[in-house]
């Protein structure tokens, strides 16, 4: 008798939640004059990796890669409100120059307009803070996101997607390539 032997398809994996995507992009976003201006460029070599669901992108980021296998390409826009929101006056805030003090000393490389700087707000939560204006009294401090009130234009392809490992969904970060070594 011989065996007969059956081979299956494969089926790629899709992205979907809780599974780690590696992906390559182009980002655009729309500038002042209404002109798209590249931004951003991560390729095949160096993908950006992530979990679905995980991520910190916007969740419209998410929703428009969601079902995509290896090897298929995505092309989408996101108005400001399926992004970073819109750019929001209130978190432009002017903080005491003292609070940038350390050991008395205020700490000039660190505090140099356009530099982002890690802070804690008054509940505990932590932030990213641009320097956008220093003077003898104040730090004039933008806590918006960087793409607040942008459109932007997502172009790419999926590289790889795999089933995060439970101690990555726990940490809630990728390791190994592309990821946190720790």
């Amino acid at each position: 008798l011989k065996k007969q032997y059956v081979c299956k398809k494969i089926k790629p994996m899709k992205i979907a939640a809780n599974q780690v995507v590696a992906l390559a992009y182009e980002l655009s976003i729309m500038n002042d004059t209404d002109e798209w201006q590249m931004v951003e460029t991560v390729g095949e070599d160096q993908p950006m990796y992530f979990i679905q669901g995980m991520s910190g992108l916007p969740e419209s980021f998410e929703d428009k890669i969601n079902g995509l296998a290896v090897g298929e390409s995505f092309d989408f826009t996101l108005s400001p409100e399926e992004g970073y929101g819109d750019y929001d006056m209130e978190a432009v805030a002017e903080l005491p120059i003292d609070i940038f003090k350390v050991d008395g000393e205020v700490q000039e490389d660190m505090l140099q307009v356009g530099n982002m700087v890690p802070m804690t707000n008054e509940d505990g939560h932590r932030l990213m803070g641009q320097v956008v204006e220093v003077n003898r009294e104040f730090v004039l401090m933008d806590f918006n996101h960087p793409l607040a009130g942008r459109k932007m234009h997502f172009k790419g392809s999926v590289i790889n997607v795999r089933p995060a490992t439970a101690e990555e969904l726990d940490h809630g970060h990728v390791h190994g390539d592309g990821g946190v070594e720790h």
